[in-house]
């Protein structure tokens, strides 16, 4: 579905993306992941023939870089920087921009139902949360039912409950059949969306791999933020250290780093100590690939 052989896209002296080859099957959802500056952005523009690059990219049978249109009316981009009209309610919304895209007809309620907008029909796009107007713009990116979906950063700016339903709601159209690239920050996305990651360092490909496998490949770790009684943070922390773990104490909380695949070892040793753990969340990830994201 798409395909990029020895991809390299040129900033004077720069390479942001440097002899990336790559494949993408029909049906499968894959992650771009990497540090800020990895080249993610670029490559998936070079996809969407918004900029011009060296090598070759096949998108549905097209080639990006001579058939330019014919390969994006394969592919419905969703960018991390939305720019909707607020002015416009919804149905006014997607019909404006199908007559842009020359789409014949739109099934509004359909469309709209199919994002979970529908009992927001009549708002304002100036109305609609963080989480909603990036449903819409997904709406606005199904107008013309492309085969593949192209986001960049999955879920930007959204809060822990509206990515997971949109999450969700991606999984959905995935089963449908779309074909979807994305990037990320969040590990819990990648592994729960993609078939596959693809790791950029410095614009060059690092390594392709399950997406459930790529905690594993990476290194990550993630910092545990544990709250316990105030009373019993120093027995905390000293039962923690016993055990070797990397744990200090910050502010009302006590934050440990562990391995990804180790998140509950700490809770199990606090609970032996017979310490009550009253809340606990990842505060931030750490890879050796792709720097830190704070949670």
């Amino acid at each position: 579905m798409i395909t990029a052989t020895r991809l390299t896209k040129r900033f004077g002296k720069l390479r942001a993306v440097d002899d990336v080859s790559f494949a993408i099957e029909p049906g499968e959802a894959v992650a771009l992941w990497g540090e800020n500056g990895a080249g993610k952005t670029t490559a998936m523009r070079c996809v969407l023939g918004l900029l011009s690059f060296d090598g070759r990219i096949v998108v549905n049978g097209c080639d990006v870089a001579r058939h330019g249109k014919a390969a994006r009316r394969a592919m419905g981009y969703v960018p991390q920087e939305l720019a909707l009209y607020d002015d416009l309610r919804l149905p006014e919304a997607l019909r404006f921009f199908a007559r842009l895209k020359r789409v014949r007809f739109v099934a509004v309620d359909d469309l709209l139902g199919e994002v979970g907008l529908l009992e927001h029909k009549r708002k304002r796009i100036r109305e609609l949360s963080g989480g909603m107007k990036r449903r819409m713009a997904l709406g606005l990116a199904l107008l013309a039912d492309p085969p593949i979906l192209v986001l960049d950063e999955l879920t930007s700016n959204l809060d822990a409950a509206a990515q997971q339903g949109f999450v969700a709601l991606m999984r959905r159209l995935k089963k449908r059949g779309k074909t979807i690239l994305f990037t990320s920050h969040h590990l819990d996305e990648v592994v729960t969306l993609a078939d596959r990651a693809i790791v950029l360092e410095s614009g060059r490909l690092a390594l392709s791999c399950p997406a459930s496998r790529l905690a594993e490949a990476i290194g990550a770790e993630c910092v545990l933020r544990i709250f316990v009684a105030g009373a019993a943070m120093d027995r905390a922390l000293g039962a923690l250290h016993e055990r070797g773990f990397d744990a200090i104490r910050n502010g009302t909380s006590l934050h440990v780093t562990v391995p990804m695949r180790e998140k509950a070892a700490p809770l199990e040793v606090l609970t032996r100590a017979d310490l009550v753990v009253r809340d606990f969340d990842v505060a931030a990830l750490l890879t050796t690939r792709g720097g830190r994201f704070d949670g």
